[in-house]
């Protein structure tokens, strides 16, 4: 008679459940977990996995609830058949979960960016760069662009100006000189 009044009882909720009734489906949560969980437990034999499967499987139950016939079986069977499945789905399942070798290499390793401060104090030396690059004649700017900043050799960067490669070698070292003596008083005044 017990077992008459329970599967009446999980009917009525299945069906409440399947047109969205979410206080139904609680109950019937409430209800069944206990059962459903020892079920799952059996199979996968392990208590996150049975909760994993508990979890799906009410998902499953609520999302077909409004398929569930009541003349096909009774309520509980239903919803066991589901854990039930979704348990051997978890323990067919290929146990790929082996630390991610990306993760594991990338564990022990710094990030080697420069941080905010390395990178303000960069854009500084930047600014001072430029500042004193515009500082120097117009032929020392460019053979030093070319040469520092665009990897050309003394020789291309000569072949590439037309000019005699004494002259181009002569404006980088100028050009460094002043340069540097530029670069020298902007932090001696910001020391």
């Amino acid at each position: 008679m017990a077992d008459l009044n329970l599967n009446e009882k999980l009917a009525g909720l299945l069906a409440r459940s399947g047109i969205g009734d979410k206080n139904a489906f609680a109950v019937l949560y409430e209800t069944t977990k206990s059962k459903l969980f020892s079920v799952s437990l059996r199979i996968v034999r392990e208590r996150h996995l049975a909760e994993e499967v508990l979890q799906d499987s009410f998902v499953n139950i609520w999302n077909n609830a409004a398929h569930y016939a009541v003349a096909k079986s009774a309520p509980m069977t239903w919803m066991t058949a589901i854990v039930r499945n979704r348990s051997l789905d978890i323990v067919r399942r290929p146990r790929l979960e082996v630390q991610d070798e990306d993760e594991y290499f990338t564990l022990g390793l710094e990030d080697e960016r420069p941080g905010p401060p390395d990178q303000l104090a960069q854009g500084r030396d930047a600014a001072q760069i430029e500042t004193c690059m515009k500082a120097l004649e117009a032929d020392q700017r460019q053979t030093i662009s070319l040469a520092f900043f665009h990897g050309l050799s003394h020789s291309e960067v000569s072949d590439h100006l037309g000019r005699p490669l004494g002259t181009v070698k002569t404006h980088i070292r100028r050009g460094l000189l002043k340069l540097k003596n530029c670069l020298d008083d902007h932090v001696g005044g910001a020391a």
